[in-house]
């Protein structure tokens, strides 16, 4: 690691006391500008409620109680422009379950129950067909015997399962490659990653470098024409592949397990480390930054762009460790 003057500066701003989190590592809370441009987090109490919180005014818009039977484990959010409204789903591993919102006007669209025969339901997600089309992914995590990614319409119908993708999944997540013209997802999985076509339904590509542990986060952007995936592994490393040809582009080791990463404009990652601390990579010349004893026990970070040009970074710890919020400012 080199020791350099920070070039991002991060001020703490205000802390939530009464959230809630789990073992998950994916999205325990979720930030998003709204349709009608309010910048939120969405998080879950011990009481099993949703608060939904406005980050520009520091103040708590509503709570939705009794939201699920069990504790709340992920959220995902997803802007459909088509109808004008922020669809949240709400997770619950130990339930079994996935509520889909519209936060717009606090209404329960949808209730999938029992997903799952066996193991729990650790991450799910949203993608966008070429049609437009809305669905709702979701992954197994089962230390046993493993169930396929399912995917379901906004109307609670399971439209099918993804070949070839009964594994110990931690995170999925899809998206739309541009230059292909196709949809993907990527599944997290014990000792290694897969891509799948969801239009094809198949196989896409695996990702492996002879480590067995568990990878934990996943993010994908373009870099000098090169589609790259990054993804987050216990074993303390960064790994950078080529998303279609499988190359290992770059690997970083921290030392330390990472349990979370967060892209940020495609130049840096925030990296939560289970020393506490959160570390900074910078994509183009690859020098990290440490910001040292953030919070206890961090699981998960997001940072975003607010609309009044403004960066937020928030964290999350296990339990019933505080939501920290700070905005940060980049130097270089």
């Amino acid at each position: 690691m080199n020791n350099i003057k920070k070039s991002i500066k991060i001020n703490n701003i205000i802390e939530i006391n009464d959230a809630f989190s789990l073992c998950s590592l994916d999205n325990i809370f979720s930030v998003f500008n709204s349709i009608n441009n309010i910048l939120y987090l969405i998080y879950s109490k011990e009481n099993k409620s949703i608060i939904l919180f406005d980050i520009i005014n520091k103040v708590k818009i509503c709570e939705i109680k009794n939201a699920h039977n069990k504790a709340i484990t992920n959220f995902r959010h997803y802007l459909d422009k088509k109808n004008k409204r922020d669809l949240v789903m709400s997770i619950s591993f130990e339930e079994n379950n996935i509520k889909l919102w519209n936060i717009n006007n606090l209404e329960c669209l949808l209730n999938l129950q029992k997903i799952y025969d066996t193991g729990y339901l650790n991450s799910a997600c949203f993608l966008e067909d070429n049609n437009n089309n809305i669905y709702i992914l979701a992954s197994n995590f089962n230390f046993n015997s493993f169930e396929p990614i399912k995917v379901f319409d906004l109307n609670g119908n399971k439209i099918k399962e993804i070949n070839e993708s009964s594994d110990k999944t931690y995170i999925i997540i899809s998206f739309y490659d541009e230059v292909t013209e196709k949809n993907y997802i990527v599944t997290g999985n014990m000792g290694f990653i897969k891509s799948f076509n969801f239009q094809e339904n198949t196989l896409y590509n695996k990702y492996y470098d002879n480590n067995n542990r568990p990878h934990f986060s996943l993010a994908c952007y373009k870099d000098e024409k090169i589609l790259k995936l990054i993804d987050s592994c216990s074993d303390g490393k960064i790994r950078i592949w080529n998303f279609h040809t499988t190359e290992l582009i770059n690997l970083i080791d921290f030392g330390v397990r990472i349990n979370n990463i967060s892209l940020f404009n495609n130049k840096y990652i925030f990296i939560s480390c289970y020393d506490y601390n959160i570390r900074i990579l910078n994509l183009k010349n690859e020098i990290v930054e440490d910001f040292l004893g953030i919070t206890q026990d961090i699981v998960s970070l997001c940072t975003i762009k607010c609309h009044n040009k403004e960066n937020y970074l928030i964290v999350q710890g296990l339990d019933i460790e505080p939501i920290s919020i700070y905005n940060f400012e980049i130097s270089n």
